[in-house]
C-alpha cells in the first residue's frame, strides 16, 4: 500500500519549512494544505489537538506534531536515502542539541529584533550576533552542520533565513559583516535543491513581517 502523507503548514513557518525541506531531501511524494491561521481547519484540530498549531506531518493517517520531532520520523520512517540525523549515538545527540538550541534561541532572539523597540531590540541585536557566532563555532570547516552533506541542523536552522532581510532591516543589523562564516554556510544552503524549493524567498518574507508588524501598530 502507497504511503499517504499529508503537511498541515502555512507558507511563512520557519518550522513548516523544516518539514517541507525533510520530504523533499527525501523525495517524499506528498500532500501539501495550506492552513489560514486566522480559522484553523477542523482536520488541523483534530491532527494536533494539544498545541492546534503547524506543521502537522500525517502518515497514513497517524499525525507527528511539533517540526524537529516530524524531522527525526521522516528520517527514521525513510531511512534507505539522504539521512538527516547521523548514525552514531553521541554524534546524534550533539545534533539534536544544536537542534534544541535553534528552537529555544534563534527563534525568540530573532522575533524580538523586529518586534520590539529600543533597549529591548539593542539587547536582542547583542544576543542575536552572540548566538550565530556561537553557530559558526560549531560549524567549524565543515560544509554543512552534517558535514559534506546537510544534516538535522542545517534543515533545523536554515528555514530562519529566509527572515533574515526583516531581521537585518528592522533590527538595523548587518549579518554577514558580524558572521561571515554563517551567511556564507546559508548562501551554500541555499544552492540545494530540496531546500531552494521548499521555502520562500527573502522578499516574500520581508512583506510578510511588514503586513504583521503593521497589524499590531509596530510601524
Amino acid at each position: 500500500m502507497a504511503d499517504e502523507v499529508i503537511l498541515l503548514d502555512y507558507w511563512a513557518s520557519p518550522f513548516g519549512m523544516r518539514v517541507r525541506i525533510a520530504l523533499a531531501e527525501k523525495g517524499i511524494k506528498h500532500e501539501y494544505k495550506e492552513e489560514d491561521l486566522r480559522n484553523k481547519s477542523p482536520l488541523l484540530l483534530q491532527m494536533n489537538p494539544v498545541h492546534k498549531k503547524i506543521p502537522v506531518l500525517i502518515h497514513n493517517g497517524k499525525s507527528i506534531c511539533e517540526s524537529l520531532i516530524a524531522v527525526q520520523y521522516i528520517d527514521e520512517v525513510w531511512n534507505e536515502k539522504s539521512p538527516l540525523l547521523p548514525s552514531d549515538p553521541y554524534q546524534r545527540s550533539q545534533a539534536r542539541f544544536w537542534a534544541d538550541y535553534v528552537d529555544k534561541k534563534i527563534y525568540e532572539v530573532g522575533k524580538n529584533l523586529w518586534t520590539k523597540k529600543g533597549e529591548e531590540q539593542e539587547a536582542a541585536k547583542k544576543e542575536f550576533v552572540e548566538a550565530h557566532k556561537l553557530l559558526e563555532q560549531e560549524l567549524g570547516d565543515k560544509t554543512y552542520f552534517g558535514g559534506d552533506k546537510i544534516g538535522f541542523v542545517d534543515v533545523a536552522l536554515i528555514p530562519f533565513y529566509t527572515w533574515f532581510k526583516g531581521y537585518e532591516t528592522f533590527g538595523n543589523i548587518n549579518v554577514e559583516k558580524e558572521c561571515p562564516k554563517f551567511i556564507a554556510w546559508a548562501k551554500r544552503c541555499m544552492q540545494v535543491e530540496s531546500i531552494s524549493k521548499s521555502v520562500p524567498d527573502q522578499d516574500k518574507v520581508y512583506g510578510f513581517m511588514v503586513e504583521i508588524r503593521k497589524k499590531f501598530g509596530l510601524e
